[in-house]
């Protein structure tokens, strides 16, 4: 069996492809490759090995960091926002008067 040289620019092409619709497996299927092949692609493109930038500039590798931090965030957010609407909530019920005085 012949072994086929991809270009990058393919590799790239099918990775995010693969990406975006989550489901790698199909994604070998229609391009008639080994889905092992394309997980390997996977990984290199998230590890930065073939030395692609997003359109941002980014890299995939600092992309899925800072989407990973912001997440992060977002939790932290609404843990905060709750703690406050719970504090203020017992601040009602023990001294209304001072309701007034926070808002």
């Amino acid at each position: 069996m012949r072994r086929t040289k991809y270009s990058n620019e393919f590799k790239v092409q099918v990775v995010k492809e693969a990406l975006e619709t989550r489901n790698k497996a199909a994604v070998a299927r229609r391009y008639e490759l080994a889905s092992n092949m394309l997980h390997r692609w996977v990984k290199e493109y998230e590890s930065g090995k073939w030395g692609v930038i997003s359109v941002e500039g980014i890299s995939p590798l600092e992309t899925k960091k800072l989407s990973q931090e912001n997440d992060h965030l977002k939790r932290l957010l609404g843990e905060k926002d709750l703690e406050i609407a719970i504090l203020r909530d017992l601040v009602k019920k023990k001294n209304p008067h001072l309701l007034t005085k926070l808002k």
